[in-house]
């Protein structure tokens, strides 16, 4: 038989989608073609090929060798393609059986020795394989990442010749184990740790079960990035899914993926430097940038105003719709990006205006304006929540606290069991209610009208400030048990709208 076809994957985003290999011997010069979009490194695994399968004992078919991948409008990068494309060549030439070939799917990267390299990206390569009913072969040293993924044929090899041995084997070779117990969960900053700030700690837990935004407002040294620090903390744990699209989204980018990060939330905080590209990804290649690093985590842009303002406006379609798309002339890749924004800054310059601490503010009022205008206000109306962080006196410091500071598991037991609350009434966190659910789930009280009504005309909202005072106001009702939103509730989540107030 001179025709061979195997399955293997490519990278589109965090998708991986079905190649099929095609190889084909007739006759004719030698020689080796390959067609079906293939980038440089594809091309070059023709030279790689040759040389594992001679170092392996195997004959390279003196013939004209013509191999397709396809789909044909697909782009094909890196080395993924070197182990498919070898056993191809061996099952087309008749050197190994080709009847259970249909029965695998094929990623790894040879080298010249006939030893498989680790390739990015096998996580979403092993979710397709399972939901195409296939069992992967792939190299040792990322089985640990496949392995995640229950209820899949997994088998690792470290050498072509292991391959080939497993095809002529089958079923008597048993699959790795898979699904294996996950690490132990890494130790986080506790927020018992921060003295005081109660109203911050309050704040920080209305946004943890909710999923809000977050603005802080303080001098230098008030414990700003102390408290975003421990909202992953307090978080409600990962489910299966969210801890399988965290992990794949790592393992494609050029982080790659660690099993003691498996059901962490990420916690990214970018220098205030970082491009635009940085923080939304791109490249010709596109790769994930920041915010879907931090896709169901934190992502914490500590000196807000040190930012390029550029840069911070790619945030606000994202925040909007949880997604964010990268075109190219070439191709068009699409990450998600459902992150919790937490950001941090001063109140002025020099950052001692309105402290009391006596140091004396020297930024005229011109400056703090500027200063403040590099946030603009279309991104400043996307975040629910805005709070100060006062700068504590010494004696709170020295001194020791009365009773015990509440730790951090406690407030993630209330926090999940709001969450879990909003899960089973929306299917979706509060901050993701809109539309006709938006209205149905936050019902106001002829009171509680009336006071929305008079914010909204003395502090100038926006209809989308209204609609985030509502899901906020739901929040607060939810972690106080209450089936309504009362007039305290809402009082509170339009006090946390501080910088309207200041408009």
């Amino acid at each position: 038989m001179s025709l061979a076809t195997l399955h293997s994957r490519a990278r589109s985003g965090i998708q991986a989608p079905l190649v099929t290999i095609e190889v084909h011997l007739a006759n004719g010069l030698p020689a080796l073609s390959i067609v079906g979009l293939p980038e440089m490194a594809v091309k070059e695994s023709k030279d790689r090929v040759r040389g594992a399968l001679l170092n392996s004992g195997f004959e390279f078919p003196p013939r004209r060798i013509t191999i397709n991948l396809a789909p044909a409008d697909l782009p094909k990068e890196g080395g993924r393609f070197d182990l498919a494309i070898a056993l191809g060549i061996l099952a087309a030439s008749g050197q190994i059986p080709s009847q259970s070939l249909h029965q695998y799917e094929f990623i790894g990267e040879l080298a010249l020795s006939g030893a498989l390299r680790p390739v990015k990206g096998v996580l979403p390569v092993a979710l397709a394989a399972r939901d195409a009913g296939r069992g992967l072969i792939l190299p040792q040293e990322c089985a640990g990442e496949a392995a995640l993924v229950s209820q899949i044929p997994l088998f690792p090899a470290n050498h072509l010749l292991s391959v080939c041995d497993l095809l002529i084997k089958g079923d008597e070779v048993a699959p790795h184990p898979t699904a294996p117990e996950p690490p132990a969960p890494a130790q986080q900053p506790d927020l018992a740790d921060v003295r005081g700030q109660q109203h911050a700690k309050r704040a920080l837990e209305i946004a943890a079960a909710g999923a809000h935004s977050l603005l802080m407002i303080g001098p230098p040294g008030t414990g700003k990035s102390m408290l975003a620090s421990r909202l992953p903390g307090i978080l409600p744990g990962m489910t299966e899914q969210e801890a399988l699209e965290t992990a794949a989204i790592r393992s494609i980018s050029n982080l790659g993926f660690s099993a003691a990060d498996w059901r962490q939330r990420p916690f990214r905080a970018p220098h205030h430097t970082a491009s635009g590209v940085a923080l939304v990804g791109g490249g010709s290649n596109p790769r994930p940038g920041e915010i879907s690093l931090a896709h169901n985590g934190v992502m914490f842009l500590d000196e807000l105003p040190e930012f390029d303002r550029r840069v911070l406006e790619v945030l606000r379609e994202p925040l909007e719709s949880g997604q964010v798309t990268i075109s190219r002339a070439a191709r068009q890749e699409q990450f998600p990006a459902r992150f919790q924004l937490v950001a941090a800054m001063n109140p002025c310059p020099c950052g001692y205006l309105g402290d009391n601490s006596g140091q004396l503010c020297r930024c005229s009022s011109d400056q703090v304006a500027r200063y403040r205008n590099r946030i603009s206000g279309p991104l400043l109306d996307r975040i629910d929540m805005t709070i100060e962080v006062p700068r504590l006196p010494a004696q709170d410091l020295n001194s020791q606290p009365a009773s015990p500071a509440e730790p951090s598991r406690q407030v993630q037991a209330r926090v999940e069991q709001c969450r879990q609350q909003q899960m089973t009434r929306n299917g979706c966190p509060n901050s993701q209610l809109a539309g006709r659910q938006l209205e149905a789930v936050c019902q106001l009280s002829d009171e509680s009208r009336q006071l929305i009504t008079r914010a909204m005309d003395q502090l100038g909202l926006s209809a989308r400030a209204y609609h985030r005072i509502l899901r906020l106001a739901r929040t607060i009702a939810d972690l106080s048990r209450s089936d309504t939103i009362t007039p305290a509730h809402l009082g509170e989540a339009i006090g946390y709208r501080r910088l309207d107030r200041q408009a």
